[in-house]
């Protein structure tokens, strides 16, 4: 029998418990905890509305800490209240482990290994999904996951479906969550990357009984379709506001011109793409969709990889002093389209977005049109700018 006692005051020390959840697993689920056992006495096992054997195997073990309920939730409601107990009891980090039999006890040391080099991390438990055993679906599952989890954080993971995982209970204990069943893990994991979470891997073995003998709870269509609704919704949450405010995160920690002047010579970008960087900005920071002009600006900078310092910085034209000058702008330009309907203003520094109310399609026609002039202007002036000063420079030398 191998001696485990040193890891049983790791787990004690390290203030680390194991979490079970499980559902219909009777079959499994009393070799699970006495692998467990061997390695902790710390387990919470939570009995997501078993019918069948669970409870009679639970009370052969008296010092497990259960949470039990009659209606089957989710596994993700499983964990969520798992945490909530475990922080109860005082623990600070939690590792959970399936109870279908696929995940070994024996693996648990490599959690606390890596705990005690990242004590602020999320550690993953990698499968290798290039054994023959592995079910194609699960092959698939996973690079489907892996693929937008990366889209999502920009982090590439080699398993992120696995339920074999550590959780640092303090750092996600604020988080309100909104998923219940397997989407959670996705949930999880996303949220706590854009809270600045590190998320590092571990390898584990893993195991997969005979299609025959299999238990999988995991609905084809109905979970396959929640957890792409909450895939959608994390893209669209990454591109419209996680990226952008992460964009500007990093300007704020500069000032403006510095940035701008860092940016315009960054010799990773070409002169071209700067100019086109520079001209979508003008553009996005005069066309006629104030409050979400900024936002769109950075959406397009990341969908067509320019220069987001340039884009956000050339989009600011829009800034309060420019405002009636924009907008009388758009209104002399805008009369060219009206023709007979056009309605003439004179420049003042009191016109502001109120007077649009006036002759709405005048404004919309002149602010568009004023867009595209200076958009345009303003890339090739930068153009120009970019490669004079290239030329000087080699001229220089």
């Amino acid at each position: 029998m191998i001696d485990t006692s040193i890891e049983k005051n790791a787990f004690d020390a390290m203030q680390v418990c194991v979490i079970i959840p499980t559902y219909n697993n009777a079959t499994t689920l009393k070799n699970i905890i006495e692998d467990v056992s061997d390695y902790t006495n710390n387990i919470i096992v939570i009995n997501d509305g078993s019918t069948d054997e669970t409870e009679l195997i639970l009370e052969k073990f008296p010092s497990l800490q259960i949470i039990s309920y009659e209606k089957n939730v989710g596994k993700g409601w499983a964990l969520r209240m798992a945490f909530v107990y475990a922080r109860k009891l005082n623990y600070k980090y939690a590792i959970s482990i399936d109870s279908d039999g696929q995940h070994f006890a024996k693996d648990l040391p490599g959690f606390i290994n890596q705990l005690s080099i990242e004590p602020h991390s999320i550690i993953m438990g990698a499968r290798n999904m290039n054994q023959d055993t592995i079910p194609g679906g699960s092959s698939f599952g996973n690079n489907f996951s892996n693929f937008w989890f990366k889209l999502e954080t920009g982090i590439k993971l080699p398993d992120t479906q696995t339920g074999f995982r550590l959780y640092p209970l303090d750092l996600i204990k604020d988080f309100r969550f909104y998923t219940k069943k397997y989407e959670f893990e996705i949930e999880v994991l996303v949220r706590s990357s854009w809270k600045g979470i590190k998320i590092v891997s571990v390898p584990i073995s893993v195991y997969y009984a005979p299609k025959e003998q299999r238990i999988s709870h995991f609905r084809p269509y109905k979970d396959f379709i929640r957890i792409s609704l909450l895939n959608t919704i994390l893209v669209l949450l990454t591109f419209l506001y996680i990226r952008p405010r992460n964009v500007l995160n990093s300007l704020s920690k500069k000032k403006t011109f510095s940035s701008f002047l860092e940016q315009l010579f960054d010799i990773q970008h070409s002169n071209e793409l700067k100019a086109i960087s520079v001209s979508v900005g003008v553009f996005m920071g005069i066309i006629p969709i104030w409050g979400f002009q900024l936002v769109i600006a950075i959406f397009l900078a990341i969908l067509f990889k320019l220069n987001k310092a340039l884009v956000i910085i050339a989009a600011n034209i829009s800034i309060p002093p420019m405002i009636p000058l924009i907008i009388f702008l758009s209104y002399k330009i805008g009369a060219i389209w009206m023709g007979e309907k056009a309605l003439h203003i004179e420049y003042s520094r009191n016109i502001s977005l109120e007077s649009i109310r006036q002759n709405i399609e005048q404004y919309v026609y002149g602010s568009i049109t004023l867009a595209i002039i200076l958009g345009v202007l303003f890339g090739l002036l930068t153009y120009v700018i970019l490669k004079f000063s290239k030329r000087n420079k080699l001229v220089a030398k």
